[in-house]
């Protein structure tokens, strides 16, 4: 049976792997930038989300144990409003396009990352997530969810669909390696379309 709970500091690095899966290769891009000498991408990722403060921290996530073993997470939390985009040249041009998007919906309920690992699919944990997300949302009084997807990512695509998420704006991916091409595109849903 599925549980839901709040991650811990120890959940970092399996929130690492799912970040990097729903980010599409761009994060583990960022962290091997950011490496030292002798630390992988993983590492870099998994102390990130290790840390007690900012939006990229375990403190932010939400995981569901199958088994006794987490098997899809989500991070997620209130954007700003209103959304500054002071010193936006200064991020690395991959970010760019999606901060611009993030911009766009301002004081959300943002879903950063959403994943369930391979062997987890099919099984409705990300729909259980989302529903989670919602509730969230109406708690801290969002007037909406948002989230960001790639257009080259067709299963998502519909799962947010179907759940009620429409695209509201687009802007291409800036290419890096691994880069698989498209668009990102910016989903939103009312918080006034959840059941009371």
């Amino acid at each position: 049976m599925p549980r839901m709970r709040s991650a811990r500091h120890e959940d970092a690095e399996v929130l690492a792997r799912l970040t990097e899966m729903a980010g599409h290769g761009l994060p583990f891009h960022l962290w091997a930038e950011a490496a030292a000498a002798g630390e992988t991408p993983l590492d870099v990722g998994r102390s990130r989300l290790e840390g007690e403060e900012g939006n990229f921290s375990y403190r932010n996530a939400w995981v569901i144990e199958v088994g006794g073993a987490v098997a899809a997470g989500l991070i997620g939390y209130r954007q700003p409003e209103p959304y500054s985009l002071d010193g936006i040249d200064t991020f690395p041009p991959v970010l760019q396009p999606l901060v611009r998007l993030e911009a766009l919906a301002p004081g959300s309920w943002y879903v950063n990352v959403l994943a369930v690992l391979p062997e987890h699919r099919g099984k409705g944990l990300g729909s259980l997530l989302l529903a989670d997300a919602e509730r969230r949302a109406h708690e801290v009084g969002a007037r909406s969810l948002s989230l960001i997807v790639a257009s080259e990512n067709p299963n998502a695509l519909r799962l947010y669909e179907r759940v009620g998420y429409r695209a509201l704006a687009r802007r291409p991916v800036v290419g890096f390696p691994w880069f698989h091409g498209g668009d990102w595109v910016l989903m939103t849903k009312p918080v006034e379309t959840l059941a009371r």
